[in-house]
């Protein structure tokens, strides 16, 4: 890819895939790290060692965090444009200036280099690269290899047996496109153990949506050309699939066969009402991604759509991250990049703008081993394609900013009733935690921790915490084991101190929480207890401070108040289905000790081979018995002990 030698461009991560991309084999590139370790690291020494080949570049700080990850045609231009005196844009200003050392690693070529390069973005999320979130893996429409072929809605590697359509952009496409071959193919849905044991046909065949081949309704034979006729209309052959079907019923009405030219009528039918249906459909089967970029507010919104086999599935809007100065064309070069390094790529990519180098798209095709072509002017129903897609990423950034200031005026109005920092920057990065205790009469006590940061609850960074070595049902002493487990690192350094803790609980809970972060030496200023209202009400809880403030009851109309209560909420609801589950699994456990003859060892071997209590519990006696240790006897004990 050609690039500019004055301005730094975006690098890109891989967006989501059940695994990394590699590069071709050969014998691992070797980094090129010149004095990197030394303090007094020198830039001009380090450029004047780089060389004009292609690689991969990584901008490191102070604390040894990488800034930035890039590629490069030629390292040695690239990377001596980042210190010319006038930076680039403003945010490649502030991130130059941190740069203590840089890192390289030369590749064969630039589509090596371009599969590090996200590669390493995806492990490491530097936080001057334009990021889009990992979501997971797309969904598509999996065609099976048995004798009579299920549908059914797949996710995952499809290196496996059977036939997959897609990638879809949702799994509301994938189950539309399911319920349109029901209707005119009639294939089963069922799984293979429910189709082997049916003796009479399922509510689908009584309602016209499966064919019944479990039973014989349709022979075996009829039922494989079917699947076959669904799999070439997922392909896009809908002209020479309703020509077969047509051609068909003339033989059986001339055969006399009214019945079965009957529901070839029927299926006829349908499928032209899916073809009126489909007012997206295309001439031409490509399959053809269209990617349009919306900015607005601050915001950028990537909507991608997807036609497979000539038909429109749909769109899903992305919300990149770090684009301050980025131009649409750059957001949709990185997009690009970071897609389709792990997603298939179709043979055509519309887009919104043009790409700033339009070779990205060879060498991604290239090293996945396609062809592709990018298209920024298109004509007929692509452009209407295209125009769909950026009223939809209009409408999607809308929405987004919408909501995004109702969360963000909701954080606001709780930092202004706890005197907190109100400066936009800083309530972004307000990092709130909440802790709660739960148990059941003293058994399997738990703590939670749950984290509301940028404006909204980050599940990633909940927490559970085992209480044990306390009076069982002590709440305070539970409180106080979590609170040191977790704050103490926050004392020795290893941690960072959030700007708000909140705890489930009234006076006596937030004394314990005054006195551990006094023995730890930190600020009790952040501690705040959120006391219960008659009868667990929302709304009428009251906020009791450690530093000896004023209680506050805030009301029912407090948006404040809502946020806490919801935080709370979230901790509570987290620290149950944790308690639960380890109840659960005690007293599972303590279901087998139970059993005469059954100790550590034999009750680890079950355990381990049947993957825990509940496939023990559902496994037979003859399983059982194949355990080491298990006799007939002694299984035969089992079995009926837990049923």
């Amino acid at each position: 890819m050609q690039e500019p030698e004055s301005t730094p461009s975006e690098s890109s991560a891989s967006e989501s895939s059940a695994s990394e991309p590699s590069a071709p084999e050969s014998s691992a590139p070797e980094p090129i790290k010149p004095e990197a370790l030394k303090p007094d690291f020198d830039i001009k020494a380090f450029l004047s060692k780089l060389p004009h080949l292609p690689g991969v570049y990584r901008h490191i700080d102070a604390s040894d965090e990488v800034l930035y990850v890039g590629k490069a045609r030629d390292l040695k231009k690239r990377v001596a444009s980042y210190f010319q005196k006038t930076p680039s844009s403003p945010r490649i200003g502030h991130m130059v200036a941190r740069v203590v050392r840089l890192e390289v690693t030369v590749t064969r070529s630039e589509a090596e280099a371009l599969i590090l390069e996200n590669n390493l973005i995806k492990s490491l999320r530097p936080r001057y690269n334009i990021l889009f979130r990992d979501d997971k893996s797309y969904p598509y429409l999996m065609l099976s290899a048995h004798p009579a072929p299920r549908i059914a809605y797949y996710r995952g590697s499809t290196q496996k047996k059977g036939q997959f359509f897609g990638p879809y952009p949702s799994a509301w496409a994938v189950r539309e496109t399911i319920q349109i071959l029901q209707k005119v193919f009639r294939l089963r849905t069922c799984e293979d153990t429910v189709y082997a044991n049916r003796s009479r046909p399922c509510l689908l065949h009584q309602i016209g949506r499966c064919s019944a081949p479990c039973v014989d309704v349709i022979s075996k034979e009829d039922y494989a050309a079917d699947a076959q006729r669904a799999a070439r209309f997922l392909n896009g052959e809908t002209q020479e699939i309703m020509g077969d079907i047509e051609q068909r019923m003339l033989v059986a009405s001339e055969a006399l066969e009214f019945e079965q030219a009957a529901l070839l009528r029927d299926q006829m039918g349908a499928l032209a009402k899916v073809l009126h249906q489909q007012t997206m459909e295309d001439s031409d089967s490509r399959d053809t991604d269209i990617i349009a970029v919306a900015s607005a507010g601050g915001r950028v919104c990537v909507n991608l759509a997807m036609v497979r086999g000539g038909r429109h599935l749909g769109d899903r809007a992305f919300f990149p991250t770090h684009t301050d100065g980025d131009s649409q064309s750059q957001v949709l070069e990185v997009f690009i990049a970071q897609h389709y390094v792990d997603s298939p790529m179709p043979p055509a990519i519309i887009g919104s703008h043009a790409l700033p180098d339009e070779a990205l798209i060879d060498l991604l095709a290239e090293s996945r081993g396609i062809r592709s072509k990018f298209v920024s002017r298109p004509q007929g129903i692509r452009r209407a394609w295209l125009e769909q897609a950026g009223r939809n990423a209009d409408m999607a950034l809308a929405n987004a900013l919408s909501e995004s200031g109702a969360r963000s005026a909701r954080t606001l109005a709780l930092a202004e009733v706890l005197d907190l920092d109100t400066d936009p920057q800083v309530l972004e990065a307000l990092h709130i935690e909440c802790f709660d205790i739960s148990h059941t009469a003293g058994e399997a006590t738990q703590a939670s921790c749950v984290v509301y940061a940028h404006h909204a609850m980050q599940p990633s960074l909940y927490r559970r915490y085992n209480i044990a070595g306390i009076t069982p049902g002590d709440d305070y002493a539970a409180m106080r084991q979590v609170l040191t487990r977790r704050f103490g690192k926050v004392a020795d350094g290893d941690a960072l101190m959030p700007g708000l803790v909140l705890i489930d609980g009234g006076k006596g809970q937030v004394e314990i929480a005054r006195q551990v972060f006094a023995e730890l030496g930190l600020s009790i200023d952040v501690l705040v207890g959120v006391a219960k209202g008659e009868k667990r009400k929302v709304g009428l809880e009251t906020l009791i401070f450690a530093d000896e403030r004023t209680p506050l009851a805030l009301g029912q109309e407090s948006a404040a108040l809502m946020l806490i209560a919801q935080i709370r909420d979230e901790a509570h609801r987290f620290a149950i289905t944790g308690m639960r589950a380890k109840r659960a699994k005690a007293r599972n456990v303590s279901r087998l000790e139970d059993i005469d003859g059954i100790g550590a060892k034999r009750r680890q071997r079950l355990l381990a081979r049947f993957g825990g209590f509940s496939g023990v519990a559902n496994a037979s006696i003859e399983d059982l018995a194949s355990v080491e240790g298990i006799s007939a006897e002694l299984a035969e004990k089992i079995y009926f002990a837990l049923r």
